[in-house]
């Protein structure tokens, strides 16, 4: 729990994981270009003071998660999104049996979610539907760029991705978490488009689906499919980071996404280890759209809580305290919102 000025905020940290990524569980030089790729998003977009050692950040292991996050970084709840990349590295990059021991040692704290690839075919589906008995699935987390043999990415919309949805919907998996964000060395960008997404989401009503990263280069593209789609979702993994570099980029993407989808549709994500939710939850309850930006609204005390913890809290059935829950929302909109800006509504009146 984080405290400020007399306000207390639950946190949900959507999107961690533990990775290895020490040479030698690196397959070839692309599992190098990889971690490199990540590093470099972790020093150019944290403060100097937030910035690990390339060698801490090869690997940080359970032991060091469980500090960051709950010891000093105010989380109450994490949720792993695991990425496999098993053509860059022998034990693939997210560890599963170490994130999944510590959510069972720690359910109060931990949720594990896993992954699969819709190339597997029948053989995969059957995984699937293994682990999600296994690791008491409520999500997944999807990687449409990674690589595959010869195959450098997939679709959400094909036809044996549609069969695992479907399998997804059967067992209860309704949480289906995307990258569509930056690309990463040596992934393909256009891998990571974010069109499909729409036919899927209006195919699976009963599914969530997280767009990790809103999107991002493409969050115009993200917001219109976003804004008709009422079960899809925006992770700030990957954005907020630019409240620190680019605060007025941050202020751009956090008010276009309160614009088209509202503040019931936004998740909290540190991206550990790209970054530690610390600083990141710090700067975001101080943050406050510039008054400059006339088109936007302010935010609004309750709207950062609901991003920081309690719309990922709504959406993995978390118990939040009584104390810090708000009332109930009502069902998410679709379609623009008009900027209700709280600083000219007494003139108005």
């Amino acid at each position: 729990m984080y405290s400020k000025d007399g306000e207390d905020y639950f946190i949900v940290d959507a999107h961690v994981a533990l990775w290895d990524a020490r040479p030698e569980n690196q397959r070839n030089v692309h599992g190098k270009q990889f971690i490199d790729c990540f590093y470099d998003y972790h020093r150019n977009l944290s403060p100097e003071s937030e910035v690990w050692s390339y060698e801490d950040y090869l690997y940080q292991g359970g032991e060091r998660l469980m500090h960051d996050l709950f010891e000093v970084g105010y989380v109450d709840h994490a949720i792993f999104q695991p990425a496999a990349l098993g053509e860059f590295y022998h034990r693939g990059f997210g560890q599963t049996e170490e994130a999944f021991a510590l959510a069972e040692e720690h359910p109060d704290k931990l949720t594990y979610n896993h992954n699969f690839d819709p190339r597997n075919g029948e053989e995969g589906l059957a995984q699937f539907k293994r682990d999600a008995e296994r690791f008491h699935l409520k999500g997944v987390k999807l990687y449409t760029a990674e690589w595959h043999g010869e195959s450098r990415g997939y679709k959400l919309d094909d036809p044996w991705a549609y069969r695992y949805f479907e399998a997804a919907q059967e067992l209860g998996v309704k949480n289906i978490h995307i990258h569509k964000g930056p690309t990463i060395r040596p992934l393909d960008r256009d891998a990571f488009d974010v069109a499909d997404v729409d036919k899927v989401a209006t195919d699976f009503t009963e599914l969530n689906f997280v767009v990790e990263h809103c999107g991002l280069p493409r969050l115009e593209d993200f917001c219109w499919i976003a804004t008709q789609e009422p079960n899809v979702h925006a992770g700030l993994a990957v954005a907020i980071p630019f409240i620190h570099t680019r605060p007025r980029y941050f202020a751009q993407i956090m008010g276009e996404l309160m614009y088209w989808i509202g503040e019931d549709r936004i998740q909290f994500s540190s991206d550990y280890a790209l970054w530690t939710p610390r600083w990141l939850i710090e700067r975001f309850v101080d943050f406050q759209i510039p008054e400059d930006m006339t088109e936007y609204a302010p935010l609004t005390l309750e709207q950062k809580k609901k991003v920081l913890g309690l719309n990922a809290a709504a959406m993995y059935d978390l118990d939040v305290p009584a104390e810090l829950r708000l009332p109930d929302a009502e069902e998410p909109a679709t379609g623009p919102r008009q900027p209700e800006r709280a600083d000219l509504a007494g003139a108005e009146r």
